[in-house]
Order: C-alpha cells, then structure tokens, then sequence
C-alpha cells in the first residue's frame, strides 16, 4: 500500500475510491502522568507523552490501511493528521485519506 501526502502519485493515474480513516484514543498510566506531571515543572521533552503520540498515530494508520484494504485500494493519497486532548492525559489521533485503485 502506497501512502502520500499529496493528491497524486508521479507516473500512476488513478480512480478516487472513497474516504479512509483510523482513529484511537490513547492514555497514559497513572505513574507516568505523574512523573511527566512533575516534568513540566522543569521544563524539557514530555518522553512518555511523546511515545504514546507516536503508538496512536501508528495504530490509527494501520487502521485506515485495513479500511483501504478491504476496498482493495491500492494507495491512499491526500493523507492527514488530527489529534485532540479528550482529556487530562488522553489525546485522540485521526489519519484520514482518500483510497485509490490504479488504472
């Protein structure tokens, strides 16, 4: 599966499918939201934080290639990244794309 960023593949043309998504709401445990808690108060990179977004990003990716998959899409162009703080120490991510078939 082929996956871009951008709304075309150079020397491949292509017919839209539909759109794809992956999502997932991820946390940390209690002893980690604590410890990054107290990292705040002397500032540097949030480690734990910073792992848990880079899990949910590719957790939700794999998500949206099992969508194009069952489409038996063979690329996903255009794609795009959200993420919110559903709340204190959960975040949700979303990757969104729109699903191809080579002609």
């Amino acid at each position: 599966m082929i996956l871009v960023n951008t709304d075309y593949i150079s020397g491949k043309e292509f017919e839209m499918l539909t759109m794809v998504k992956g999502s997932t709401i991820q946390s940390k445990n209690i002893g980690r939201d604590i410890t990054q808690g107290l990292k705040t108060l002397i500032g540097g990179e949030l480690k734990a934080y910073n792992d848990m977004m880079n899990e949910a990003r590719a957790l939700a990716t794999k998500r949206m290639v099992e969508e194009a998959t069952i489409l038996q899409a063979d690329a996903i162009v255009n794609i795009r990244y959200a993420s919110s703080a559903v709340m204190q120490g959960a975040a949700e991510v979303i990757v969104y794309g729109t699903a191809v078939k080579f002609k």
